[in-house]
């Protein structure tokens, strides 16, 4: 299983929009520059996050996009399934009537297991756990060229 491209620029988004939570909201063009995501691709993104309340969006000279909720009250499960749907690797983990043998299927119960230990990581990963971990690469990043990074 591989993760899209929309779910990794929908994380990177989501990141992006953390970064600058509680100041004034990013417009698409700064997003889609800051973390390398292709403008068209990333408004049909954005429309994503918002229906699903993710995401604000402001209209207007000082509009543009920002975090519905405070950063550590999303979880990177919520952005991925958002944009990805489920995380099933098998359609039959979510809907168990469309085999006969889930039951008695062993495959089954282990394409279920796989998709509890992704959800446990996803869901215990925050958007403001991801800004730290940034600050704290960052800082590591700058201790060993010998810059310093605000």
């Amino acid at each position: 299983m591989q993760l899209s491209t929309r779910g990794r620029y929908a994380a990177r988004a989501m990141f992006e929009l953390a970064l600058h939570h509680g100041q004034e909201p990013l417009r698409l063009h700064q997003i889609a520059r800051s973390q390398g995501i292709p403008g068209r691709y990333l408004e049909q993104m954005m429309v994503m996050l918002v229906s699903c309340g993710l995401v604000r969006s402001t209209r207007g000279r000082r509009g543009g996009f920002s975090l519905a909720k405070p950063p550590d009250a999303i979880v990177l499960s919520d952005v991925v399934q958002a944009v990805e749907g489920s995380l099933a690797l098998v359609d039959c983990v979510d809907d168990g009537k469309l085999c006969e043998r889930t039951n008695l299927c062993i495959t089954h119960d282990i394409w279920k297991k796989v998709k509890e230990a992704m959800f446990q990581v996803l869901d215990s990963i925050t958007l403001a756990d991801m800004v730290e971990m940034h600050r704290t690469k960052r800082t590591e990043m700058g201790e060993r060229d010998g810059s310093s990074n605000p």
